[in-house]
């Protein structure tokens, strides 16, 4: 997957707290086998609204998602990233996010910036004066900006997430960082143990 440094774009405000994986993306969706297409999705049931935040002139380009705390709560759930990736989203800013979603934001190369509920409140404020402000993420610097506002917030993303990030390395990526030790490990295994490298 690509490194991440920098996010320059529009944003999306969801100024809802505690929205849980279901409603990110339900459960009757879950019966795809791709990791692609659950962008119609995401949001499913809220998106009915016509005056839901996702169905507004300009949200099909936004590239952030700022939301309230505790975004992703719920059941593990892959699809819900997948649906935010799908629907264009590389970072999600808020308060706080569910572990499990969390995790597989950052496996998925989803950016899950955990600002304060003060700078989530000034983030909101500022996107409600102007809907179409551009919004920069930035990975390295960890911080989340809205230049026409005069915003600059700082936020949370532990040390490994954000080199997993930059670098752009999901679980497949970081196993084959180790490729050379594997093969050699195979190489001395008994003949009469499975191999782990295809044998033709």
């Amino acid at each position: 997957m690509p490194g991440i440094q920098r996010i320059t774009g529009r944003a999306v405000a969801l100024d809802r707290r505690d929205v849980d994986t279901d409603q990110i993306i339900p459960a009757a969706w879950l019966k795809r086998v791709e990791r692609t297409g659950f962008g119609p999705g995401l949001f499913g049931a809220w998106r009915e609204d016509p005056g839901f935040v996702l169905n507004r002139p300009g949200a099909s380009a936004a590239k952030v998602l700022v939301a309230g705390s505790n975004f992703g709560c719920g059941s593990s759930r892959e699809h819900a990233v997948w649906a935010l990736q799908d629907f264009g989203f590389q970072a999600v800013v808020a308060p706080s996010f569910g572990d499990i979603f969390r995790s597989n934001a950052v496996a998925a190369g989803l950016v899950p910036a955990g600002a304060s509920e003060e700078s989530v409140a000034r983030l909101f404020a500022a996107l409600a004066a102007d809907p179409d402000a551009e919004v920069v993420v930035d990975v390295a610097a960890r911080t989340v900006a809205i230049p026409s506002a005069g915003l600059l917030e700082p936020f949370a993303l532990a040390d490994y997430a954000r080199w997993r990030l930059i670098e752009g390395l999901d679980d497949i990526a970081l196993t084959l960082r180790y490729e050379e030790e594997i093969t050699a490990f195979e190489a001395s295994r008994p003949a009469w143990l499975p191999a782990l490298t295809g044998q033709g």
